[in-house]
């Protein structure tokens, strides 16, 4: 055999040609989560209105299920995550979930099929996503300042792909049929599940399951302990982040379609933006602003500042926090006068982007650099339950959105956001961990 092959699949993919300054791998991973995220946030997109105005449910149910469906599709990555630690490996993870995906957003074009297509989507997702993640960290060797990029740059293909597909899918649902919008969602799963296969000799992944399957795991050591900690008290403060943060694509839909003026006019000419035309702002943004944000947090670095993490999470929840004030202004405006200017949802996506990149990229590179090599997987399954227990929230906050004041509503993500500030305020202030103090995380 040769000395190649002799080495683990890790060494190979870290030595392999490079594309872009990065291995080859991360292309692949990039361009791959980039497909599947433009099919899950093209079904999110039509969701709602799919279950209000084609199903005709009410608003309540429609917001809940939204909710549940959300937070169980961010709850089994940490089950997928153990699957693929411990028994089937990181590449059958990432196919099996890939495909009972497509198949969910297929299975979308028929109303009877609603719930299990919904299943479908969020068990191939829990497979899907944690081994995918955990194949970005293993592309780089410990120490190597290109992983915290890499991250930062995993990030965009996902909002890469959460930027077209409100724009394509989205399109095609609110003007052809909300079944072929699903459709053009499954056919986006297969592109990525293509890619993924055909460029995964440069991805690490299967000898290594094998080999970490058939010997004895290490314990875990007392910083490796510490470390866990410190990504769980991490992972409790998102979750109040993300009850306000998830209600983009839930209330904020109801609000842009049922209370926003969507009509432009010049002349004799006008027409009306498409709602879900609206949900690919947020991805817009985070894809022009992140080069820019990783550029300023490495002349920090060179410049000799050490990263308060901590810190930039908090300025991240204070910042979205004020996102939801602009949507208590908006929404005294319209029991003023009736529908608002758009410009109202421009600010608070504006606003929310900012806070988002402060907190969610920063958070993945923690799980992806402090996640003991034995747990990675498992660990970054487990980033996803702060997904599940604020979409989950989200969704049971989303009920009130028909008898509360719409001002009142968006004020408890305003107090969530606030409260999660102060608390990683405190966390900063403390003594950190030193796990994480000595990480300099680029994405944020």
């Amino acid at each position: 055999m040769s000395a190649l092959a002799d080495k683990p699949a890790e060494s190979r993919a870290r030595g392999a040609g490079q594309w872009f300054g990065h291995p080859r791998g991360l292309t692949v991973l990039f361009l791959t989560q980039t497909w599947a995220e433009f099919s899950y946030f093209g079904l999110q997109a039509m969701l709602v209105y799919y279950m209000t105005q084609q199903l005709a449910l009410p608003q309540a149910q429609a917001s809940l299920i939204y909710g549940i469906y959300g937070a169980c599709a961010f709850f089994s990555p940490f089950f997928g995550g153990i699957v693929a630690d411990r028994w089937i490996g990181k590449t059958a993870a990432v196919v099996i979930g890939g495909t009972l995906m497509m198949a969910g957003h297929f299975a979308m074009a028929f109303e009877p099929l609603l719930f299990p297509a919904l299943g479908l989507v969020a068990v191939g997702n829990g497979l899907f996503i944690p081994p995918l993640a955990a194949q970005v960290a293993r592309l780089y060797e410990d120490g190597d300042t290109r992983r915290d990029q890499a991250f930062s740059a995993y990030y965009m293909g996902i909002n890469l792909g959460g930027f077209l597909s409100p724009l394509l899918c989205g399109y095609l649902g609110e003007t052809y049929g909300w079944h072929w919008g699903f459709a053009l969602a499954g056919v986006g799963m297969a592109v990525g599940l293509v890619t993924y296969l055909v460029g995964r000799r440069h991805v690490p992944g299967d000898e290594s399951a094998k080999r970490e399957r058939s010997a004895r795991r290490p314990p875990l050591t007392r910083d490796d302990r510490r470390a866990v900690l410190a990504l769980l008290g991490v992972m409790a403060v998102v979750v109040l982040f993300r009850i306000a943060y998830e209600q983009s694509g839930n209330t904020i839909a109801l609000w842009i379609a049922d209370r926003t003026n969507r009509e432009l006019a010049i002349g004799d000419w006008s027409w009306r933006i498409p709602a879900t035309w609206f949900q690919s702002i947020n991805p817009l943004l985070i894809i022009t602003l992140t080069p820019f944000l990783m550029g300023h947090w490495q002349r920090r670095r060179e410049q000799g500042h050490a990263a308060n993490l901590f810190g930039r999470m908090a300025l991240g929840c204070a910042i979205t926090a004020a996102a939801c004030v602009v949507m208590v202004l908006a929404a005294i405006d319209y029991r003023l006068g009736g529908p608002v200017s758009a410009l109202w949802v421009v600010g608070y996506f504006v606003l929310l982007t900012l806070g988002e990149l402060l907190v969610l990229p920063v958070g993945l590179s923690l799980f992806g650099n402090l996640s003991p090599a034995q747990i990675a997987s498992t660990m970054m399954g487990a980033w996803y339950i702060a997904k599940f227990l604020g979409s989950l929230s989200a969704g049971f906050i989303g009920t009130l959105w028909s008898t509360i004041p719409a001002e009142w509503f968006f004020a408890i993500g305003a107090g969530s956001t606030l409260l999660a500030s102060l608390i990683l305020l405190v966390m900063a202030s403390g003594r950190t961990p030193a796990p994480v103090a000595a990480t300099q995380s680029g994405g944020g």
